[in-house]
């Protein structure tokens, strides 16, 4: 079994490789798994049967395309396409659902997963709080006890000012900066992420969807064309 994980940055890729890879062991399964981070989530092109532009790297921008790829590669065989990204602001059953109609669309014959981090990554990351006080443990709890879960508040705002001293400054410097504090929380948090522990709405609809396509990695096959 080969499970391909397409995510919008590194900071997403790292907790979402580990989850996955979580997931998998809890259910004695040893896939094989590449994760395929790219320049941010970007947008549906407004051809998705179109070749994408040269210099196209977000993952909306370019995911007609490589669900065309995989399809063309796999098809008839046990391979579970993951996408994962932010909401940021976007309705997240809006979101979902294209994701979900692209798929079908685009790689009809592979099984699709799709999930998506309400707001930010950083929701998964803070669904799991003994990971986070593991992690970090002089974090602030207070802060930690004021979070709604997946709520729309600036999340990555939050845990930064759990975490870290010197919160104002970070969260002062801004983008492109902030993503190495980002991939550094990511990396330290998910280390010890259990998925079957974290609270967050969005990872457990993404956990529950994993689980159920790894029981049935191959969908019926359907002979199409593009």
């Amino acid at each position: 079994m080969l499970i391909e994980i397409l995510c919008e940055d590194k900071s997403g890729a790292v907790v979402v490789k580990r989850s996955v890879e979580k997931i998998c062991r809890s259910m004695s399964l040893t896939p094989e798994i590449n994760v395929r981070p790219h320049r941010g989530c970007g947008s549906f092109p407004k051809d998705m049967s179109a070749r994408p532009p040269k210099f196209a790297s977000s993952l909306l921008d370019l995911l007609p395309a490589k669900l065309r790829a995989y399809n063309n590669c796999y098809r008839g065989t046990p391979v579970i396409l993951v996408v994962v990204m932010d909401s940021d602001n976007n309705d997240p059953a809006e979101l979902r659902n294209s994701i979900y109609a692209c798929a079908s669309e685009f790689a009809p014959d592979l099984r699709s997963v799709v999930g998506l981090c309400t707001e930010e990554v950083e929701a998964w990351l803070l669904g799991d709080r003994k990971a986070v006080l593991e992690a970090y443990p002089e974090a602030d709890t207070r802060i930690l006890d004021s979070y709604e879960q997946d709520s729309v508040c600036g999340t990555w705002e939050v845990l930064c000012r759990a975490i870290t001293p010197e919160g104002s400054r970070i969260i002062d410097i801004g983008y492109p900066a902030i993503g190495h504090y980002k991939a550094q929380w990511a990396e330290r948090i998910s280390l010890y992420m259990q998925p079957k522990r974290n609270v967050s709405p969005s990872f457990i609809t993404f956990r529950y969807a994993l689980e159920t396509a790894l029981k049935n990695p191959v969908p019926i096959y359907r002979k199409r064309s593009f």
